[in-house]
């Protein structure tokens, strides 16, 4: 049986009867939100970091859970203290390319109140459990939970590390996008080739039928199942992302996260472990369900997928409308033709499958740096 990573080896030499080999690690560039400290921002980052065969060429933050800043600076300190620190961080976004607050609540006027703002949330639903300090502005870091970082921000903008790395490995880097596409849509508008020359886009976002699970986070997409926060906070980078000429599109929407949880027990399993990730997993880790980190483990292992379908999809970005960042989507090929591309939807994937992989790759060593800026 030919293994899926038998693409990425290279000849061996044979030196003093010895065969000599090496197995390539597959380059990503993670694009996150990564509101921090732990918390199901930043613990897909991990899993990331903690595979093996993979070669984290730097972590791209904008804002959206939380603010640019203080994202950066979680990202960071984590980073630290898995020992770490030689992955770049770069800062990206702070705001969207049209959305505002203050549009969002003139939206909210018409149509009612989101569930869920990210970083314009006025005020957190104790429902969620989510730990938050009080409401500040996007230049505001607040002292943090887990110790202020020593290591810095790379000096540049995400999407001129994105262009650049891109053009460096054409072909070879893969592209984690788990929050807003804000970033990515920069990089798109900066350079015409850019999303042609990177080898692959998985993405998290959008929603198309989820069945509600029993939980306080299904009230975001309960009477809105097209409704997803990610697409809905930046809905135009949103469409310029999906739109692009990528090789290949993979996108992991709220739909096949429904049956996820982190659950105590889970939370336990993952961090029995006596090192510096197990005890900052546990000492953060709230119960949510794996949003990011279900579309982590597609990338890593696509056998995680047990039912996909390709379709058409696109965004709405009709400010005006009710459906403003709403996911729409047509039968592959069958769109208006006004931009929508054909790609891969993940609608259900194997859960026991994916918590294992969490446990297995939270428990094991982390892998020494091997990246360069």
């Amino acid at each position: 049986m030919i293994s899926r990573f038998a693409r990425w080896v290279v000849p061996v030499l044979l030196v003093g009867g010895v065969l000599h080999g090496a197995v390539p690690r597959r380059k990503v560039i993670i694009d996150q939100d990564a509101f921090g400290p732990g918390g199901p921002d930043l613990q897909p980052l991990l899993l990331v970091i903690q595979s093996p065969d993979v070669e984290v060429l730097g972590i791209m933050v904008e804002s959206g859970d939380g603010w640019q800043k203080e994202s950066v600076a979680h990202t960071l300190r984590m980073l630290e203290i898995i020992g770490r620190p030689d992955i770049p961080v770069v800062p990206g976004a702070t705001f969207p390319l049209v959305n505002s607050a203050e549009a969002t609540k003139r939206w909210e006027a018409s149509y009612g109140k989101l569930v869920y703002k990210g970083a314009w949330t006025e005020q957190w639903p104790k429902e969620t459990q989510v730990r938050r300090r009080e409401v500040h502005g996007p230049d505001v870091v607040p002292p943090l939970e887990e110790g202020e970082p020593a290591i810095r921000p790379a000096a540049e903008t995400a999407a001129g590390f994105l262009i650049r790395k891109i053009r460096e490995f054409p072909g070879e880097v893969s592209i984690l996008a788990l929050g807003p596409a804000t970033n990515l849509a920069l990089a798109i508008r900066l350079d015409d080739t850019f999303a042609a020359q990177a080898g692959e886009l998985v993405c998290m976002g959008g929603s198309f039928r989820p069945s509600p699970a029993d939980n306080a986070f299904a009230l975001e997409y309960v009477h809105n199942p097209r409704l997803e926060f990610n697409f809905r906070w930046d809905p135009e980078a949103a469409k310029i992302m999906l739109q692009a000429p990528w090789r290949k599109i993979t996108q992991v929407p709220i739909d096949p996260t429904t049956r996820t949880f982190f659950s105590p027990g889970l939370i336990k399993r993952a961090t029995a472990a006596d090192t510096s990730l197990c005890r900052y997993v546990a000492k953060y880790a709230e119960s949510f369900p794996l949003w990011d980190e279900l579309a982590v483990a597609v990338w890593l292992d696509p056998t995680m997928i047990s039912r996909q379908e390709t379709l058409a999809v696109d965004v709405d970005i009709d400010g005006g409308a009710a459906g403003y960042g709403n996911t729409l989507s047509w039968p592959a090929g069958k769109g208006p033709g006004l931009g929508e591309r054909d790609e891969q939807v993940v609608f259900e994937a194997d859960v026991p499958k994916l918590e294992e992989l969490i446990v297995k790759l939270f428990t094991q060593s982390t892998p020494r740096a091997t990246t360069s800026p």
